[in-house]
């Protein structure tokens, strides 16, 4: 097995998305701030009450994605791609699978680190009900 090559350091830590072409500005910060993180090939990303886990390698381009989790606590998947733009803006595609897709425009956050959590499990949904 072959060492996957990492994503360029400019693309490392935490970007918060400020706009998507898809879902309004109260709706993309309902669990808290929009984020994507990218550390080294992994990350995470939360917008909307989507928690996800992210794998990114890099691209001509930028960097690409793969990312797995869960919409509210329904399994859901897909793609995206990243590239950074000359402003210092990551603009890019995110892409839910057997949906549509959304662009989205996010900027490098300059305070601490926010803790993104694990994307919950469909067993989470009913536990605690009985």
């Amino acid at each position: 097995m072959t060492k996957q090559e990492p994503i360029p350091d400019e693309y490392y830590g935490q970007w918060q998305i400020i706009e998507t072409s898809r879902w309004n500005k109260k709706d993309l910060n309902i669990l808290g701030k929009a984020l994507i993180s990218f550390t080294g090939n992994y990350g995470k990303l939360r917008m909307c009450v989507l928690l996800a886990n992210i794998k990114c390698w890099p691209t001509k381009q930028g960097v690409s994605f793969s990312w797995e989790g869960a919409w509210e606590f329904d399994k859901m998947s897909g793609s995206g791609r990243a590239k950074l733009s000359k402003d210092g803006l990551l603009k890019g595609i995110i892409k839910i699978k057997g949906d549509s897709d959304s662009s989205f425009v996010a900027e490098r956050t300059t305070g601490p680190l926010e803790s993104i959590p694990a994307p919950p499990s469909y067993r989470d949904k009913w536990r605690g009900r009985w």
